[in-house]
């Protein structure tokens, strides 16, 4: 049943992701086409004019074709960065983790289960549903008196399940953000390229080079290179700040469990 759930839940998420990321070039193109390249922001009135003194919206327009697959790629950054918080921030509970860690702590070490699962029960999330899982399977080692070896093994063995149930989910779409940080490069570098093409081929015309091809080129292919730094910049900053947070998760629910595993030596102490 958790197989079937978990397969479902896989494909609702890869079809999110599949139409998020055909959103964002289409949405980067209007942006592109109908903002960027709105007349009133150029000489003339038209597009194909030079671009208004200062107005930066005509300028990244003149980038050419490869400006709106950057903006899509940018807009995919943001879409996947809110998702990814939204995400991560449900995982940890409602209530702040540190001070939700430490009464579960303190609870535990009192021997106040009940009172412990209670604060899960409250905190809700990711983090406290595994603990929760291993605090009832503390309640059942400690009924069927295993031994400490024992005992740390099946909470530990508990834990690794819960997190595997929990877990994945706020990883689902960081590859897709690591994806991001080489296209945002690759697609400014492949931008810069067709930009100095043409800026070349006006230096390589017969007779007088055409400056003002010339003076397009070179900018096409400046405002490519810019773009795709900040979107890969964007994209590397937002993959680690999403990364250590999970690290953060992850390492809330290992410190929770050698708590309850250790609980369970000192009271198997206590009965010898």
């Amino acid at each position: 049943m958790a197989n079937v759930k978990k397969e479902s839940s896989s494909n609702a998420g890869g079809m999110f992701s599949g139409i998020v990321i055909v959103a964002c070039i289409f949405v980067g193109w209007i942006i592109w086409n109908f903002i960027m390249g709105n007349g009133s922001n150029f000489e003339g009135g038209v597009n194909t004019g030079h671009p208004l003194p200062g107005n930066y919206l005509a300028m990244v327009y003149k980038g050419g074709p490869i400006v709106p697959v950057l903006m899509g790629l940018l807009l995919m950054v943001i879409v996947f960065s809110f998702e990814r918080y939204m995400v991560i921030t449900k995982a940890a509970g409602t209530a702040n983790l540190d001070k939700f860690m430490k009464e579960v702590q303190a609870s535990v070490v009192k021997g106040d289960i009940d009172g412990a699962l209670v604060a899960c029960d409250k905190q809700k999330g990711s983090v406290a549903n595994a603990i929760k899982s291993a605090l009832i399977k503390f309640q059942e080692v400690k009924k069927e008196g295993f031994d400490s070896q024992a005992a740390a093994e099946t909470i530990h063995k508990e834990i690794e399940e819960a997190t595997s149930l929990e877990m994945p989910m706020l990883e689902k779409n960081l590859t897709i953000l690591s994806t991001l940080v080489s296209l945002g490069t690759l697609a400014g570098l492949l931008g810069t390229v067709t930009g100095m093409i043409k800026a070349f081929g006006a230096l390589a015309s017969a007779g007088t080079p055409d400056q003002a091809l010339l003076a397009n080129g070179i900018s096409e292919a400046l405002i490519n290179t810019a773009t795709g730094i900040s979107t890969s910049a964007l994209a590397i900053v937002m993959y680690n700040l999403f990364t250590s947070k999970i690290d953060t998760l992850t390492y809330s629910i290992d410190e929770a469990g050698n708590t309850i595993v250790n609980t369970y030596r000192h009271f198997r102490g206590t009965q010898k």
